[in-house]
């Protein structure tokens, strides 16, 4: 519904006059849709919205490209991935510029897809970089139940699937409230953002339309002005209580929680996800027998301060300068769902 007590959604978004609020959009795809739908432009001046983590290409740490570029040059493994990872740098170069020295990294839109090329090719080795939330993670499970199923040997998952909940505790106090995504939720339901609400984390989930997100806002601020903790579910009609049980089932079959490094706010204990022992053959750092490897970051590019909300794309010094997405420095230049690409796409105008 677009109004929420006797003002519309917008004019409460206008005429907020309290203190200072700030609201964190967690998933990369509301920061741009904010930004392309002008909503950034109506907002109070009392009202600032600012990115967080939700970006999954962005959180992945410098590390696991340098793990997949060495998979591809040293291994001499078929890397298969997302469009949106191949040009993000890591220590020394980006899985584009591997390719360029005749690394093989082919782009694919599924990890079935990369399933399907193992299947096609069986004298290559294939890894599937499976870089993703709750939303892609039963994709990535699903594809190592097809490839046991054919009985490939030659296919395995380079693993940085990532959890929201403990992102979310280790968030707490960086904004008044959080404005949730609502495909994740889709998948976890919303049970455990009421649990988050108790412990004084409050948020909204919400959809990606100009009417869902002005309603999620302008129930953060009357629920904000009201006092206490709270969380409300603004996308019914796709996000439930329970979620999607058979994602969920899918996921706890094959895959267990373990410790992760997330770009920005080092590792988190519990917030990543890996193959389970009995599906070790395919866990690309077991059949490959990788070494540790320790990424280093651009030390100019500020994507870890941006991912936490502690500034602004625009805040950093090399923004639009040294950066942009023709020579990205960083991962929140190069996805389509970063907060550095929308500020760069939109001008970074905010409020005028």
């Amino acid at each position: 519904m677009e109004e929420t007590g006797k003002k519309t959604a917008r004019e409460i978004l206008e005429t907020y006059d309290g203190p200072k609020l700030r609201i964190m959009e967690v998933c990369g795809t509301h920061t741009h849709e904010i930004f392309r739908l002008g909503i950034r432009k109506i907002l109070s001046d009392k009202i600032e919205l600012i990115s967080g983590p939700g970006c999954p290409v962005c959180v992945t740490p410098v590390g696991f490209i340098d793990e997949a570029i060495m998979l591809a040059l040293d291994y001499h493994a078929t890397v298969c991935t997302f469009g949106d990872l191949i040009r993000v740098p890591g220590t020394k170069k980006s899985l584009a510029a591997a390719r360029s020295e005749g690394a093989k990294v082919q782009i694919v839109y599924s990890p079935i897809d990369a399933v399907e090329y193992a299947k096609k090719h069986p004298d290559e080795e294939v890894v599937f970089l499976a870089v993703g939330f709750e939303t892609t993670t039963p994709a990535s499970c699903l594809a190592v139940k097809k490839a046991m199923e054919a009985g490939l040997k030659n296919f395995s998952l380079l693993t940085a699937n990532k959890t929201m909940p403990n992102a979310y505790q280790a968030l707490k106090g960086s904004a008044d409230a959080f404005l949730y995504p609502g495909h994740v939720n889709a998948i976890t339901g919303t049970k455990l953002c009421e649990e988050l609400s108790e412990q004084g984390i409050n948020g909204v989930v919400t959809g990606f339309t100009a009417k869902e997100i002005m309603t999620a806002l302008a129930v953060v601020v009357t629920k904000l002005q009201e006092g206490g903790n709270f969380f409300e579910n603004c996308y019914p009609r796709v996000v439930t209580r329970d979620g999607s049980k058979a994602a969920q089932k899918m996921v706890e079959q094959y895959m267990e929680a373990c410790d992760s490094e997330w770009r920005g706010l080092g590792v988190i204990p519990g917030s990543g996800l890996k193959l389970k022992e009995e599906y070790r053959d395919y866990d690309a750092r077991i059949h490959f027998n990788l070494p540790p490897v320790h990424g280093k970051a651009n030390p100019a590019c500020r994507c870890g301060d941006v991912l936490q909300g502690k500034c602004k794309p625009s805040d950093c010094r090399i923004f639009g300068k040294g950066c942009t997405p023709l020579h990205p420095v960083g991962a929140c230049m190069v996805s389509s769902e970063g907060a550095c690409s929308a500020y760069y796409q939109y001008g970074g105008i905010e409020n005028e």
